[in-house]
C-alpha cells in the first residue's frame, strides 16, 4: 500500500494508547447516563437533565468526516434513474403537444 498520503511529520499514536482512550471515553459516557437514568428517575424532568456526548474521537475518524467521507452517490445506480429519465421524456412530450394546440 502507498505511504504517500501519510504525513511524516506526525508518528501515529500507539494501538494500546488509543484503545485505552475510547474504554476511558466510553466509561465515562456510560457514568455520566447511569447517573442521567438516577436524575429522570429521582423526578427531573427529561429535556433538563444534561445527556452526555462524544468528548473524544479518533483521530482518524475526524479526518474522514471532514473529506467528506463515504462513497458519493452514483446517478446511475439509483433505482429510478431510468424511471426519472422516461418521465422527463414524457414531461417534454406533453409541453410540445400542449404547445402546437391553440
Amino acid at each position: 500500500m502507498s505511504q504517500r498520503h501519510r504525513s511524516q511529520d506526525s508518528a501515529p499514536v500507539p494501538k494500546m494508547d488509543m484503545r485505552a482512550h475510547a474504554h476511558n471515553e466510553r466509561h465515562r459516557i456510560n457514568s455520566e447516563l447511569q447517573s442521567v437514568a438516577a436524575k429522570v428517575s429521582a423526578g427531573y424532568e427529561p429535556d433538563e437533565v444534561h445527556e452526555p456526548g462524544r468528548a473524544w474521537v479518533p483521530e482518524h475518524h475526524r479526518t474522514r468526516k471532514a473529506s467528506g467521507g463515504g462513497k458519493s452517490l452514483r446517478h446511475w445506480k439509483v433505482k429510478a434513474w431510468k424511471r426519472r429519465s422516461t418521465v422527463r421524456k414524457a414531461k417534454a412530450q406533453a409541453m410540445r403537444l400542449a404547445g402546437d394546440q391553440p
